[in-house]
């Protein structure tokens, strides 16, 4: 008789599989044992956080870190970024002298993580700004060596905004260079009668159901909506 499997790490469900146990197994199976050591850290440190549910999904980061290596991303940017896992994952995941640009307008998150990134010898590549996202897009795009050039860009930050972002990260966007869109399956509201949808999620699942409209009608890239996490979007500048 096959035992069943032990959680044995922190653990916050934010899986939208059948059942809680098929996630865990999906954690527990190909995830966690490949994930790094200061990866583990920094999520368990984002658990002591009263907002750590919009940390992001390690299985999310895992799918992230493989189309990083698979497209060989050098120069990336982040939007949102709270207590720092994602953009650790990119870190180590991008040669020693890759560069990411990294944007919230919370620092203090940030800060939480810090100690994890310097210990993983990783902030050198790091060039994080305490701003709203779309001023610093534009300043981005003023600047002609920017336009066409990053290889890949992440984007969890206020949904209101998303189809503001995906405008001018096209443009920083080389042809080829990717962008991954979180929380665009938003709980699985998006599939909800907005009657039965929780109240708690209706605005945001509003602004969720125009985005992924808006994607799938968008001639100039490629995507692929994934059920990872919270669900992810793909996208490939075509």
């Amino acid at each position: 008789m096959e035992s069943k499997a032990k959680t044995t790490t922190p653990f916050i469900d934010k899986g939208l599989l059948q059942t809680t146990e098929l996630y865990k197994y999906l954690l527990e199976t190909s995830v966690y044992p490949r994930e790094a050591e200061s990866l583990k850290e920094l999520r368990a440190l984002t658990l002591s956080h009263p907002w750590a549910v919009m940390g992001t999904a390690p299985d999310a980061a895992q799918f992230m870190a493989f189309i990083l290596k698979l497209i060989n991303a050098k120069k990336t940017i982040e939007i949102g970024v709270f207590t720092g896992y994602s953009l650790l994952l990119t870190a180590l995941t991008i040669p020693d002298d890759g560069k990411i640009t990294a944007i919230d307008v919370d620092r203090s998150a940030y800060e939480m993580g810090l100690p994890v990134i310097e210990k993983a010898g990783v902030k050198h590549k790091i060039n994080f700004i305490e701003s709203e996202a779309l001023p610093i897009l534009g300043q981005l795009l003023m600047q002609p060596e920017n336009r066409g050039t990053f290889d890949f860009a992440f984007v969890d930050a206020d949904k209101v905004n998303y189809t503001n972002y995906h405008e001018r990260v096209l443009e920083l966007l080389r042809p080829g260079g990717v962008v991954i869109y979180d929380n665009t399956l938003w709980g699985g509201s998006v599939a909800m009668p907005e009657h039965l949808a929780p109240v708690r999620m209706l605005g945001t699942r509003s602004d969720a159901i125009e985005f992924n409209n808006y994607l799938a009608a968008d001639a100039r890239v490629q995507i692929s909506q994934v059920p990872l996490g919270d669900g992810i979007t793909m996208c490939r500048r075509l």
